[in-house]
């Protein structure tokens, strides 16, 4: 894959410059060891000076299967693909990864097999935003070694927005909130709690709609903690409907109510605004429908 840019401003060195593009010390020494840096066409090395009006282009050799991931064929609802990212609609009960409960059949699997179908050139998912087994909806996904630490620099500036939806148990008085409190692994489960010792977390909610006997509420997550908007919520008192981990009641859904809604970044490769929107699944709806009855 080769990527170019053209020097607008005077700088120091072609590193300087490279790493004024976005890429991160350790995708430079991939590139020094396993592609090539042309500057005005010709090959050339980091320590080189640059002049404004240079052309600078690199080229990343093929990121090749890993012969260990199984290849799935199974669908996949793709809601944007470019040459640097994929943005994909996941449905509830799909694995994101492999693991020790599935290694043929996980997003990475099918993306695999959706790749290989189209002939494409790099074949690692670089899984950007990772949803629990049961949460369905928007999973980002960088297509090649550069678009994911583009990513991760952005993801450590906080400027992706994430939202989803969720169905709590019972009545939040609150219209907005913000839910301040570290989260930290139960020693005694597998669920997170709300502890002193634990690693900050904040999410922020707005009531979408009450119910007699939950809440609807849209949420956007400030920091990416396993399990924070279950763990936060079930804090208050108020568990997803469904999630039997955190002791939500299990009715009306057989998972827990909880949905990737949308997604937005600007693109560092284009500077464009994008924003995804997944479809509220089936299940969902009967859920809100049912609820509206009582």
């Amino acid at each position: 894959m080769e990527l170019d840019w053209q020097v607008k401003e005077p700088v120091t060195s072609l590193k300087r410059f490279l790493t004024n593009q976005g890429i991160s010390h350790r995708v430079f020494s991939d590139l020094k060891q396993q592609g090539t840096i042309r500057v005005n066409g010709q090959v050339t090395t980091p320590a080189v000076t640059l002049a404004v009006g240079d052309h600078v282009a690199v080229t990343f050799p093929p990121e090749t299967a890993d012969e260990a991931v199984a290849v799935s064929h199974e669908p996949i609802t793709v809601l944007f693909e470019n040459r640097d990212w994929l943005v994909v609609d996941k449905p509830a009960g799909l694995n994101v990864v492999p693991g020790p409960a599935n290694r043929t059949d996980t997003l990475v699997n099918r993306i695999k097999g959706y790749w290989e179908a189209e002939h494409a050139e790099n074949l690692v998912p670089h899984i950007l935003t990772r949803l629990d087994r049961f949460t369905s909806g928007v999973v980002w996904v960088a297509r090649h070694r550069l678009a994911n630490s583009l990513a991760s620099q952005l993801q450590a500036a906080h400027q992706i927005d994430k939202r989803y939806l969720a169905v709590v148990s019972g009545r939040l008085e609150a219209d907005h909130a913000v839910i301040d409190a570290p989260l930290a692994s139960d020693p005694t489960g597998y669920n997170q709690m709300v502890s002193p010792t634990g690693k900050p977390a904040r999410t922020e909610y707005w009531v979408q709609q009450r119910f007699a006997t939950a809440t609807v509420v849209a949420v956007k997550l400030h920091t990416g903690r396993t399990h924070q908007i279950r763990a936060h919520f079930a804090s208050l008192g108020h568990p997803l409907l469904g999630d039997a981990l955190y002791d939500g009641p299990v009715t009306g859904i057989n998972r827990q109510a909880l949905q990737a809604l949308s997604l937005t970044f600007k693109d560092p490769f284009t500077d464009e605004q994008r924003q995804f929107t997944s479809e509220l699944p089936a299940d969902w709806q009967t859920l809100i429908h049912q609820l509206s009855e009582e």
